[in-house]
């Protein structure tokens, strides 16, 4: 069976921004690879009404996971109410125990807004609570007992909420990702329809691009790179369990 690894990030395209290249090198790496978005992104238009939205974006977040062959799963809730309760975490554990991850991908605590900082913390301890028995989910879900590695993505803005900078553990190599990272976003049309017209023609594609370029300068040897830091291991894994950093041992730079 094949190992597997799992992105879940808060609104559609924040994988894309963040974690698509990493992803891409694991499937490389032959693991199978899972695509999740919190939140629907009902909230990213300022021309459409809700049921529109909802239906555009959910077929933009299939899609691009469809051209990148990773396995595409619903979002369960709204933009700006992603909180961390249980009614929420109680729908993304069985998602965990299904997809049975060794690696989740995620945003941090130390995020610039409260949706990606919820939907990490609610990622963080779906994985922890994976393999208890009497945890209350809907729909049910057998527990399971593997071992997890959770790595966090680096905030849009590289500075947390209050502009401290997030200084990541490690880079990954996702030099030739980028082109697949580029199509990935640019399924995204109503996003990317939105903030070119707002922001300067191809600004949506180009900031994606720009973002992996400073990492991959700050890396010291990549063209283009993603950054991340690993959680705590207590409670999920061995301490010396890196599965992201095994598979990928000759595409990382450590920090």
């Amino acid at each position: 069976m094949a190992k597997t690894a799992i992105a879940i990030a808060s609104h559609p395209d924040d994988i894309e921004f963040g974690m698509a290249g990493t992803l891409l090198m694991l499937k490389d790496a032959g693991y199978e690879v899972h695509y999740m978005n919190i939140a629907n992104g009902s909230l990213g238009t300022n021309r459409y009404d809700y049921q529109t939205i909802v239906r555009m974006r959910r077929e933009e977040a299939m899609n691009a996971a469809k051209l990148a062959g990773m396995h595409f799963h619903e979002s369960i809730c709204d933009d700006i109410e992603v909180f961390y309760t249980y009614e929420l975490l109680a729908k993304l554990v069985p998602v965990v125990r299904e997809v049975e991850p060794e690696i989740v991908l995620t945003h941090g605590p130390f995020d610039y807004m409260e949706d990606h900082i919820n939907s990490g913390r609610l990622a963080v301890s779906a994985a922890f609570c994976r393999g208890m028995t009497n945890m209350k989910c809907a729909p049910t879900a057998k527990p399971t007992l593997q071992d997890v590695a959770v790595y966090h993505s680096m905030p849009h803005s590289m500075t947390d909420q209050i502009r401290r900078p997030v200084i990541p553990d490690f880079f990954v190599d996702v030099t030739s990702k980028m082109d697949m990272k580029r199509d990935m976003l640019a399924c995204h049309k109503s996003q990317k329809e939105w903030l070119d017209i707002s922001q300067g023609n191809d600004a949506y594609l180009i900031d994606m691009a720009n973002k992996a370029k400073v990492f991959g300068e700050k890396s010291g040897v990549f063209p283009f790179a993603e950054a991340w830091i690993k959680h705590n291991p207590v409670g999920f894994c061995a301490d010396d369990f890196n599965p992201l950093e095994d598979a990928l041992k000759d595409h990382i730079k450590m920090a």
